[in-house]
């Protein structure tokens, strides 16, 4: 914690206490916790107001219990999970909060009655509670915290407090004790809450039962914050109610099944296990036999998997497997599966070359938007390749006076258009620029009319990093635009270098490109507003920041697409985007111009492909 805010802290409890008091009432301070930062408190008290946003209590009372499992067993101290059951407590009858217990027990003697209980009820092994209240209701010393760090609250009477609380059998009068919650607390709170929030709202009412939900299991991917050096993100086990977990079985696991490959030939990159990430050489890298998608090391990984996970998932993935030749893009001679980045580029002639420097990690220490110029210099420098098989700097002649937009049907057209032949690789990198030309020309409607009318589209582009660098590949929009439209691309992100911030580059007659460092919640009010938002690559389960941006976005409107991965990286996407009050409105469909390359991912054999995936919100 930064020393300085602790020692504010720490005197102003001095002065007004620790409590105690039960709810928003209570005086603890998370600035007191032992080894936490305040860019984690931060990341927490987003996720509460998130959770907030979603109005659980709307639907669900004391009884409903929610069980948690968050990561494995061997990532908590003494291995064992701090909590394992959540209810949400005051609808309908005062301060909103949570109950994180230690087992579904401690719920059933809590609950008593109606889940408040009394303080001879708190089980002894203590629970964790987190209130919603008004500010006033708050200790000074939570006031100063929220205030100080401008944490974010999600409403007048949303003001959050956490204690940990436990029963004492020396004190007589049976009023419970209250201590600060530890980190590792803080961390499970933080995951088990990001998790709640895409999952309640997918609870499914019984019909003519009021207070009846159907059972649910689901298993959701949370990303800790960037501060977070232990771990990247983590899988959390929701179950609805808690005790359906108790029902898996081992009884249709399916066989693990050896030496699949997915491009048929051997394979020198080694595989890795989904669960212990163990390397497994990729002749012999088991996979499950019903789906053929997921990677093991052996049984007792794949055992383990099965009960917390690919139970759920299997048949889901087993569909997804089988659509794999529907997503491969035929046509293309160059080599069409990526096992390594550097090996692919190595392939077809290009590592190190152009703007080709973006597709592995050689040049990582090269701030995005700041790579050298490349060998040779200019247009054919900057593409790599021979001469013919990059397109010209140069617009389509057939269409220039064309008063319609000219709406491409896929590579196949595009390369004929461009004379381009089939054994360039340059879809590769073309898929960002053809990807935004075909949401604005034909997927979205109403850039579409737009650019018939002849005027300008604004597009809000969100979380450019190797598109930095593309430049000359964005000028291809310009030259396939023939009507009188045109487009003005506003790439915002915290990747943005300070030297490029605040620039406009004029990418030819019809397109023009301006650069805004920073995240998009913090710049969005700044900015023009957009006709269009976009966000390629996005993850938006696995980047925390997204969360900001989102609530921008609902509130703005505008159309706004994504692109992703795969299927499994969409799934997790329209889960968060539910959460943000953001319903699907273009369902997920495979991207026409995602890259023809596909990617090998170690642990999953799922069709992987940059740009697979778009999907959209705000119709």
């Amino acid at each position: 914690m930064d020393t300085h805010l602790k020692e504010l802290f720490g005197s102003f409890q001095q002065q007004f206490g620790l409590g105690p008091g039960l709810g928003a009432g209570s005086g603890t301070s998370l600035l007191k916790v032992e080894g936490i930062s305040t860019s984690f408190i931060k990341s927490l008290f987003r996720a509460l107001a998130l959770l907030w946003k979603s109005h659980p209590w709307k639907r669900l009372k004391s009884s409903h219990l929610f069980g948690v499992k968050v990561g494995k067993p061997l990532d908590w101290p003494d291995a064992r999970q701090p909590f394992s059951c959540i209810q949400f407590i005051g609808a309908g009858a005062g301060d909103l909060g949570l109950n994180i217990l230690r087992s579904e027990e401690d719920a059933v003697k809590l609950n008593g009655a109606r889940g408040h209980g009394s303080s001879k009820s708190v089980p002894q092994r203590g629970l964790l509670r987190i209130s919603f209240g008004p500010e006033a209701e708050l200790s000074p010393a939570n006031k100063k915290m929220i205030r100080t760090l401008g944490l974010e609250i999600a409403g007048p009477k949303a003001y959050p407090a956490i204690d940990v609380v436990f029963s004492q059998k020396a004190i007589a009068d049976g009023f419970p004790s209250f201590r600060n919650p530890l980190l590792e607390e803080l961390r499970w709170i933080y995951a088990a809450l990001r998790a709640l929030t895409q999952v309640h709202p997918q609870l499914q009412q019984i019909s003519g039962v009021p207070l009846g939900f159907e059972e649910l299991s689901q298993v959701v991917e949370v990303s800790f914050p960037s501060e977070d050096l232990r771990e990247k993100s983590v899988k959390v086990k929701v179950s609805f109610p808690p005790n359906l977990e108790q029902d898996d079985s081992i009884s249709s696991l399916p066989k693990l099944s050896e030496s699949f490959d997915i491009h048929g030939g051997k394979s020198e990159v080694p595989r890795q296990c989904v669960v212990c990430e163990k390397e497994v050489p990729a002749e012999r890298a088991p996979r499950c036999s019903r789906c053929k998608a997921v990677i093991y090391c052996g049984h007792v990984c794949q055992k383990q998997d099965w009960k917390e996970v690919h139970k759920g998932v299997c048949e889901l993935y087993k569909a997804m497997m089988e659509r794999v030749d529907e997503l491969e893009i035929k046509g293309f001679s160059f080599p069409y599966l990526a096992e390594q980045p550097c090996k692919w580029l190595e392939q077809v002639g290009l590592h190190g070359k152009g703007m080709w420097r973006r597709l592995c990690m050689c040049y990582r220490s090269c701030p995005f938007g700041q790579l050298p110029p490349p060998e040779g210099g200019g247009w054919a420098g900057a593409w790599g390749v021979e001469h013919g098989s990059y397109p010209p700097d140069a617009p389509l002649l057939d269409y220039d006076k064309a008063s319609s937009q000219l709406l491409l049907s896929g590579w196949g057209e595009y390369y004929n258009l461009r004379g381009l032949p089939l054994s360039s690789p340059v879809a590769a990198i073309l898929s960002f620029p053809l990807t935004l030309y075909s949401i604005v020309t034909s997927i979205c409607v109403s850039t579409k009319n737009m650019l018939a009318k002849g005027r300008e589209v604004t597009i809000h582009y969100l979380g450019p990093e190797g598109e930095l660098d593309w430049l000359p590949a964005f000028t291809e929009i310009g030259h396939l635009l023939t009507g009188s439209g045109s487009l003005h691309i506003v790439m915002v992100g915290p990747e943005v270098p300070s030297s490029l911030s605040g620039e406009v580059n004029s990418l030819g007659r019809k397109v023009r490109m301006t650069f805004v460092q920073g995240l998009y919640q913090e710049e969005a009010n700044a900015l023009q507003p957009p006709h269009l938002v976009v966000g390629f690559n996005a993850g938006l389960d696995r980047h925390e920041t997204w969360a900001g941006a989102l609530e921008v976005i609902r509130q703005q409107g505008a159309p706004t697409f994504f692109t992703d991965y795969a299927e499994p990286c969409c799934v997790n996407a329209k889960q968060v985007l539910r959460a943000s009050g953001l319903p699907i409105s273009h369902p997920v469909t495979p991207n026409t111009f995602r890259s023809p390359v596909r990617n090998q991912i170690p642990s999953t054999n799922v069709p992987w492909f940059s740009n697979g995936f778009v999907f959209g919100v705000n119709p």
